[in-house]
Parts: C-alpha cells; sequence; structure tokens
C-alpha cells in the first residue's frame, strides 16, 4: 500500500542531534550552527534574542527557531531573572517546499508564539523530555526523539493552515501567509477600536514590518493599514445607520480616531458624505 504523506516527502524522521534544558546565566557568543536545525524554548522567565541582526523579546512558552546558518545570540540582561530554556538540535528531514534541513517558517519569522494550549503541551513534553534525559535508561535516545518529535509536529500545526483533504498535499509559502495574514484580520476586526500600527502588528505576529505588508497586500490587495481603515468605516457606518453613538467625536473614539477632523476626512473620502450628514440623512429616512 502507497504511503501518502502530507507533510514530507517521506517518513519524518530526523535524527536527535542533542536535547537540553538549562537556566541560562552566561551570554553565548553569536554564532550559527551549519548542518543542523535548533530549536528553543522558553519555559519560564523573558529573554531576549538577537537573530540576524533582528531583536526579538520572547517570553515563556515562545519558541525560537534557527535553520542551518541563521546567526543568533541570547542576550542577557543584568536587571532580568535568568530565563530557563530547552534546547534540541536535529537534522535528516525535508518538508515539502523547503530545503532540506529547513524547518518551515514564515519568512522573517524566526520566533513561534504558540497558543495557550500548545504552549501547556510544548512545555510538558520539554519537561518529560529533560526527565528521560536525566533517568538515562535503555532506549533513552528513541525515547527523547519521540518526544521531540510531537514538539515538533505542534509547532507545524501552529504554524500553517494546511488542506483537510488528506490527498491534497501540502504548501507550506501558499497557506503559512493566508494564515498568517487571517490572524492579523482578526487581531484588527477585534481590536480596531484601539491604537494599531503597522509595527505592532508585526510585533504581535513577530515578523516584519516590511514582511508583514507584502503577505498581506498579495493575499488581499491592500495594505494593511488601509485594510484596517475600511474596517474601522465600516463599523462607524454601521454606528451611524443605527442611530447610535451620540455625537460624531464619540463615534470616532469608539472605532479608534481620537482626532474627529481625520476621521470625518476619511469618512468622507471613502463615501463622499461627511458622517455627520450621513447620520441626518438616516435620521430623515425615520421621521414620520
Amino acid at each position: 500500500m502507497e504511503r501518502q504523506y502530507d507533510l514530507t516527502y517521506s517518513d519524518f524522521n530526523p535524527t536527535l542531534m542533542y536535547v537540553g534544558k538549562q537556566k541560562v546565566t552566561k551570554a553565548p557568543g553569536y554564532h550559527s550552527h551549519k548542518e543542523w536545525t535548533e530549536i528553543t524554548v522558553v519555559l519560564s522567565g523573558k529573554t531576549v534574542y538577537r537573530v540576524e541582526d533582528e531583536t526579538f523579546v520572547m517570553e515563556a512558552g515562545d519558541i525560537l527557531i534557527c535553520n542551518p546558518g541563521v546567526l543568533h545570540q541570547n542576550l542577557l540582561r543584568a536587571d532580568e531573572q535568568p530565563s530557563v530554556q530547552f534546547f534540541a538540535g536535529f537534522s535528516d528531514y525535508h518538508f515539502k517546499g523547503q530545503e532540506p534541513n529547513v524547518f518551515p517558517t514564515k519568512k522573517g519569522s524566526y520566533v513561534l508564539r504558540l497558543s495557550s494550549e500548545s504552549k501547556r503541551e510544548v512545555q510538558r513534553l520539554c519537561y518529560e523530555a529533560e526527565a528521560e534525559n536525566e533517568a538515562g535508561r535503555p532506549g533513552k535516545y528513541f525515547v527523547l526523539k519521540a518526544y521531540l518529535m510531537q514538539i515538533l509536529l505542534l509547532m507545524v500545526r501552529e504554524t500553517i493552515e494546511y488542506p483537510r483533504n488528506a490527498n491534497s498535499g501540502y504548501n507550506f509559502e501558499t497557506y503559512g501567509k493566508s494564515y498568517a495574514v487571517k490572524r492579523i484580520i482578526n487581531y484588527m476586526n477585534e481590536n480596531y477600536e484601539k491604537k494599531i500600527s503597522l509595527d505592532q502588528i508585526a510585533h504581535n505576529m513577530y515578523l516584519s514590518p516590511v514582511y508583514v505588508s507584502k503577505i498581506f497586500k498579495e493575499e488581499t490587495g491592500e495594505s494593511p493599514i488601509n485594510y484596517l481603515i475600511k474596517i474601522r468605516l465600516e463599523k462607524a457606518k454601521t454606528i451611524l445607520e443605527r442611530g447610535e453613538g451620540g455625537s460624531i467625536k464619540n463615534i470616532a473614539n469608539e472605532v479608534g480616531y481620537e482626532d474627529v477632523y481625520h476621521f470625518s476626512k476619511l469618512f468622507k473620502k471613502y463615501y463622499g458624505v461627511s458622517p455627520l450628514n450621513y447620520k441626518k440623512g438616516h435620521e430623515a429616512q425615520f421621521q414620520p
């Protein structure tokens, strides 16, 4: 019977190079690994990593992914408590759409922030792997590799959105971008009334602002900020149509604009009428 692989070209059977847990009190040099991938899971505390001249603040549950050749360094701050981290190095694997020994990540993204459920599961697996590593029982290597494979597959499932048809295969570049943009749009819809900038969106997604703009435009045809403007104005339009929200200033604040003049200017640009006149027009429709 022919096997169908949705993530890899053959059996997913990476070679485990090392695993370990430690409280980081000494900063290593700026370095990379030539022949294997390393993941670092922050188990407790906060820490800062420099990766390819970008800086990332990491908290408990965050995962740093360093594929071969990626320069990285843990930056320790004197005013912070040491973080506890779990490390694992592995090689000899090949995901679809990637070069051999390259773990799938979105461009510009070295840090993966997990959902609460996956975070708990990955941390549990890390602690159990460390306990197995210290116990030194027969078959330790195979048990440790089993833990690692579970962690890696949880990471892949968190990173991508993939087709449910088992025969349809998998393309990280397509589904990874789509998933990232959907998360950005969901964030906008849930937080449109707050201050939102491109830098903030990129920081929340652990991506670069340039890459966020690129993939967002590819998926939606618009820039992230223009898309956010449309969300806010549609919300304002609905409030005005319902005769809710009070003054135009209150409505502007309700959809994320502190400057009522700027809000009015944008509204007229998109709808051809000022919000005040739009409100009056709808109020007139309901007059007896």
